[in-house]
């Protein structure tokens, strides 16, 4: 949603019940990698298109966070699966280099 008026921005569907928040980056990417078929994908935020897609060892049911280290921009999340949502189990933190 747009805080200011309050208005939907974007709605995109992932095909899969979802554990786990999404983040939105400066550039208008949005990832999420709550889904239940093991991958982290990126959106564009104003168009909700699909834009990259990596896979994942475990279910991603976590919200990911992005940092910076030596100018480059990464994304990151826990691959641990869920118990719940029968998705394969892990223990990797997995970091994908956005491009630059």
């Amino acid at each position: 949603r747009d805080l200011v008026p309050g208005s939907q921005v974007l709605m995109r569907g992932t095909g899969t019940p979802n554990f786990g928040g999404p983040i939105v980056t400066g550039a208008g990417l949005v990832f999420i990698g709550a889904a239940m078929d093991n991958y982290l994908r990126a959106f564009d935020a104003r168009s909700g298109k699909e834009l990259w897609k990596g896979r994942l060892p475990a279910g991603g049911q976590a919200t990911p966070m992005t940092y910076v280290w030596k100018g480059r921009q990464y994304v990151v999340i826990a691959a641990g699966g869920h118990s719940k949502s029968d998705t394969r189990r892990g223990d990797q933190i997995v970091a994908f280099a956005l491009p630059e």
